[in-house]
């Protein structure tokens, strides 16, 4: 059984953050990283991860995560050029950069045009891969496909705002857009088992599938697809270097954890 690339989304929101996370990702055996130029232009609001509450009917505390807050900054305020020097020279590991808009819940505070020029830069820094959302204007999505040429391998991402539809139309949708990269990430939100059943099943589904798919969810449920990743043949898996319990109910999962869970359920 092949096992799929494990990608480590880098945490941070500054160069030096991030860089220092490749490290950490290069030394538990990642095979590649993501850099998310979007969180350049943001500024994180340090919070207390773990809060005790109590409510009035219950005696008893029990912890609460409240997610950082981040905080949009001007598009002057990153050097984009020194800075993909920077991840260019500083990271070991091949590169996936995406620059995620608002609509599919990144953080870059700019509009569009200012956006397809961050990714024009990023595929002309030589990246090995790049990230390109699937509802990019179909022109300007051709030109950034078409100067990725064969040197810059395309992830074709779809980050859905909604829980999954049926499992037919949703492999429909994967059906559609095969042309367009060379992984396929379809994201959706998920709200515990009935959700992950879903993608579970179209990722069972589609696992001979002539398509190279990265099939997941945000919430919970949505990391049974990236535990089981290898017996639904998915070509790549989204983990983190954060630790935590909060982790699970966002559907995403530690890569160490990760590679732990493969080597008991024998997957490699």
């Amino acid at each position: 059984m092949s096992l799929p690339l494990i990608c480590v989304t880098l945490t941070g929101c500054t160069v030096d953050e991030m860089v220092k996370d490749a490290a950490r990702a290069t030394a538990v055996g990642a095979d590649i990283v993501e850099v998310r130029l979007d969180k350049l232009w943001v500024i994180e609001q340090e919070k207390k991860p773990d809060e005790d509450i109590k409510s009035d009917n219950d005696d008893n505390k029990k912890s609460v995560y409240i997610p950082p807050e981040f905080i949009p900054q001007s598009i002057d305020s990153v050097d984009l050029d020194s800075s993909l020097v920077s991840f260019r020279t500083g990271i070991e590991l091949p590169v996936i950069l995406t620059c995620r808009p608002e609509r599919q819940g990144g953080y870059f505070p700019g509009d569009e045009k200012e956006r397809i020029n961050v990714l024009t830069k990023a595929i002309k820094s030589g990246v090995s891969w790049i990230d390109l959302e699937l509802d990019i204007d179909p022109k300007q999505r051709e030109k950034l496909v078409k100067l990725a040429g064969e040197n810059t391998k395309i992830i074709s991402s779809n980050h859905f705002d909604r829980l999954p539809s049926s499992p037919d139309e949703i492999i429909d949708e994967i059906n559609e857009f095969s042309e367009m990269g060379d992984i396929i990430k379809i994201v959706y939100n998920t709200d515990g088992k009935k959700d992950a059943l879903k993608l579970f099943d179209v990722a069972w589904r589609t696992k001979n599938s002539e398509n190279k798919l990265a099939i997941m969810g945000i919430g919970a449920g949505g990391d049974w697809t990236r535990i089981h990743a290898p017996l639904l043949n998915q070509s790549i898996v989204y983990t983190t270097m954060e630790n935590g319990w909060y982790l699970a109910q966002q559907g995403r999962i530690n890569t160490s954890d990760l590679k732990t869970a493969w080597k008991l359920l024998e997957y490699n």
